[in-house]
């Protein structure tokens, strides 16, 4: 019986694009939006200053990298439920367990890396006037893309370890064959209980 090998190809191309997601998400924490206070020499209020917002266009393409990632994904193994029985064992099993994580971990990452990016992208204005003594600039609590990447990497795990699980069980699946069938001349569903 010849067993079917994942595909290396694919799980390059999934790690590649899980790796970019992660660089970006890296990218993305280290040059998160800072903000500083500002007199408005015209009136007495003050106001608050920002750096580049490069981060929220790196926190966006990781998001949306990650999401291709999970799309690519579930579109070759047919997102578990379509499609040929998987064969059963020890492979189906971790290849279910593997699915769940996969997708936990890919919720949670994507939410850490859009409300990042959110965050990220939001600017205090005006703030109030100079006889405030705590006086400071919203910006993005620190760690916020870096859970985005740390979740990614472990989606990463998650997504090959599932996939080879996947394609284990799906060539056992094949070996067993179709699952059941019929017997000849009979309907695969009986539509009335009357005699013939």
């Amino acid at each position: 019986m010849a067993e079917e090998k994942p595909s290396m190809i694919f799980l390059l191309l999934l790690s590649i694009i899980n790796a970019c997601a992660i660089g970006l998400a890296i990218a993305a924490e280290r040059r998160k939006s800072t903000g500083h206070v500002v007199a408005d020499k015209y009136d007495e209020q003050s106001y608050c200053v920002y750096n580049s917002d490069i981060a929220t266009g790196f926190g966006s393409g990781a998001f949306f990298l990650l999401l291709s990632s999970q799309v690519l994904l579930m579109a070759v193994t047919r997102c578990l439920c379509c499609g040929r029985p998987l064969g059963p064992g020890g492979s189906r099993g971790c290849a279910i367990l593997l699915f769940i994580f996969s997708w936990v971990t890919f919720v949670i990452a994507e939410a850490c890396l859009l409300a990042g990016a959110v965050r990220n992208a939001y600017h205090t204005k005006y703030r109030g006037r100079f006889g405030i003594d705590e006086f400071s600039c919203e910006t993005l609590r620190k760690g916020v893309f870096a859970a985005g990447a740390a979740f990614t990497l472990l989606n990463t795990i998650a997504s090959a370890l599932y996939y080879i699980s996947f394609a284990k069980a799906r060539a056992k699946g094949n070996a067993i064959g179709d699952g059941w069938k019929p017997y000849a001349n009979e309907p695969g569903v009986a539509m009335s209980g009357l005699p013939r």
